[in-house]
């Protein structure tokens, strides 16, 4: 009797055990899940310096600021995130020659290199909005050698036009992200653990 009831014992743990793996694999799941749809729903601006000097650095952030202005209403059309690329697109002949015209008017001569493409990106904080790492589409600028600390911000939504108050930033990804999805770019430290476990299964799968 009393082996039976062990035996009995076990095969409940056992299935409690089961139970709360399932539950962790299903939330790891979903989690990875909604990152992956953070990361299908942004397109973002990397922008990177001739090189790290003070003035390489300043350049860097009068041709972003130049961008920002100038390309403002390049994705009000834009029904989604994949309009917002074609859009992106179209607009990287101009792109360069705003680019390249800030650069001469402040005496420099490098050349400069824009293009939509596909980058890993480290996690990043934008204010109070913490974007999770993975690959995005981005609308890379790079200037000279490209040697230099870059800059970036997210283009569609457009969360990082001049007409975005500090406060509001969250608003732009109303149309794009359910509130889980907005809670994790508000809240990293809550999902501090499952961005550990799915990073490193990332890791695993590219290795």
């Amino acid at each position: 009797m009393k082996r039976q009831s062990k035996r009995i014992l076990i095969i409940e743990a056992a299935a409690i055990l089961g139970l709360i793996i399932t539950i962790v694999i299903n939330s790891i799941t979903t989690f990875a899940a909604e990152v992956e749809t953070i990361t299908d729903n942004v397109l973002r601006l990397h922008i990177l310096a001739n090189s790290d000097s003070d003035e390489d650095q300043a350049l860097k952030l009068l041709v972003r600021d130049a961008i920002l202005t100038e390309t403002a209403v390049i994705f009000e059309n834009a029904d989604g995130k994949e309009e917002a690329v074609m859009a992106a697109k179209k607009a990287v002949p101009e792109i360069e020659r705003i680019a390249d015209r800030v650069i001469a008017e402040q005496g420099y001569d490098y050349d400069v290199s824009v293009s939509v493409t596909t980058m890993e990106f480290d996690t990043r904080v934008y204010g109070d909005i913490t974007m999770p790492a993975g690959e995005y589409e981005a609308i890379r600028v790079t200037i000279g050698e490209a040697e230099g600390k870059n800059w970036w911000c997210v283009m569609f939504p457009p969360l990082c036009i001049p007409a975005v108050a500090a406060d509001e930033t969250i608003e732009v990804f109303n149309e794009v992200l359910t509130e889980s999805e907005k809670d994790i770019l508000q809240n990293p430290v809550k999902y501090e653990a499952r961005f550990f476990i799915v990073d490193l299964i990332n890791d695993i799968k590219s290795e």
